[in-house]
């Protein structure tokens, strides 16, 4: 304990010396972190593109469905199902969708779509379609009409108001066909999404398609990604064939692919961040120490034996590191907690290439307790490590010079 006091005291000797070794601890610990948060911020923006935008966390629909999507293999909504769905905690909302494919005509003019019937309310609730609504209203429950992707309203040249036919195969084929007003104009930040996307309340779209009652998949929402395998294990343990629940990284397998390869050159230009922080933090270690090599001297000339200096130099470190990572911390949450509530906007190119992606073209932060956690864990590693170079230096330093210094 003693030790320990000493050790205490004699960074506060000289604060400015142990601010400037612990500033090297700081500035590493707040690099990291916010490069983190930035790369899982991307991450996150990418999955709620997705979960957010359309597929939501987790989707219920029957086995035959999973292998052949034809509206032959869709399902009736039952009571047992809603239960299971019900009983969820973790379960923020849900919505039922019946989604097929059709051909959509404006007088001479055809192309295939797909058709989504949805509830209105909990549709909205879900991914948030009203806020994609550029001109127009967005759809009510007992409506007869549609709302058609931007691209698509272009391609027809039908604006709000006109008329589209819908016609393709029904249930069981029977003959779909039906004519449907425009009542708003969709645009998403996806192309690919605003090339094909009707939307029509889910009693009309089973009506056109002969299909009443029944439905596609079953659209399921969390508050975020980090529940996900703890909610999809309960649910895929309750729920029996012929249905079958899978999460949105089976449905988006592409997406997944994608993020992993990033996370690996991510982790590789992390890895000279590290690099660079170890060297920073060395540098400042052995200033410290060449500073203090008259000192040392003069303790071990008094009689302090070297294994008892040795300690108190690493307990120093020790001190040094901790301070300089809890300061990183708090001065990390701040910052990223700033730019979580406002994203950095993209302009330009890199602005242009994320449209493309169907991203929004913002820089976004992730907030996540590791990401702060787990950054100044790693870099206290690093100090820790460091620290081995003082208590060497205690038992291999020459006294003579050491005094003439």
């Amino acid at each position: 304990m003693r030790i320990i006091t000493i050790a205490w005291r004699n960074l506060w000797r000289k604060p400015w010396r142990t601010v400037i070794t612990s500033g090297s601890i700081f500035f590493g610990v707040l690099l990291s972190t916010f490069m983190t948060s930035m790369q899982y911020g991307s991450y996150e923006s990418m999955i709620n593109n997705v979960v957010k935008f359309y597929s939501g966390y987790m989707q219920i629909f029957t086995q035959d469905y999973h292998e052949n999507k034809t509206i032959n293999n869709t399902f009736v909504f039952n009571d047992s199902i809603r239960q299971i769905i019900e009983d969820e905690p973790k379960l923020t909302n849900y919505t039922s969708r019946l989604e097929y494919f059709s051909l959509a005509s404006s007088e001479n003019l055809t192309k295939g779509s797909v058709i989504i019937g949805i509830d209105p309310k909990r549709e909205n609730m879900v991914t948030g379609l009203k806020k994609w609504v550029e001109k127009g209203q967005y759809l009510s429950k007992d409506d007869n009409a549609v709302l058609i992707a931007t691209d698509l309203a272009k391609y027809l040249k039908v604006g709000v108001g006109d008329t589209i036919v819908l016609y393709g195969q029904g249930y069981h084929g029977v003959l779909a066909a039906g004519i449907y007003p425009v009542k708003g104009i969709l645009k998403f930040p996806s192309p690919e999404l605003n090339k094909q996307f009707i939307y029509m309340p889910l009693n009309s779209c089973q009506q056109l398609f002969s299909a009443p009652n029944r439905l596609s998949s079953l659209v399921l929402m969390l508050h975020d990604n980090y529940q996900l395998p703890s909610a999809l294990s309960h649910l895929k343990s309750k729920i029996k064939p012929p249905f079958m629940i899978r999460s949105w990284e089976e449905l988006q397998p592409g997406l997944v692919q994608m993020i992993e390869g990033d996370k690996a050159g991510g982790l590789f230009m992390k890895s000279i961040l590290y690099l660079i922080i170890t060297f920073g933090i060395l540098g400042t270690i052995l200033m410290m120490v060449s500073e203090r090599k008259r000192e040392l001297g003069v303790m071990i000339a008094i009689g302090m034996q070297r294994y008892l200096l040795s300690r108190i130099l690493f307990i120093e470190t020790f001190f040094i590191g901790l301070l300089g990572a809890a300061a990183g911390i708090a001065a990390s949450i701040p910052l990223t907690y700033y730019y979580y509530l406002n994203p950095m906007p993209l302009e330009g190119d890199a602005a242009k290439t994320m449209i493309d992606m169907g991203i929004e073209p913002y820089m976004y932060f992730s907030i996540q307790p590791d990401i702060y956690y787990v950054q100044a864990i790693v870099v206290f590693i690093i100090t820790l490590f460091i620290a081995v170079y003082p208590v060497i230096k205690a038992y291999t330093l020459s006294l003579t010079s050491a005094l003439r210094s």
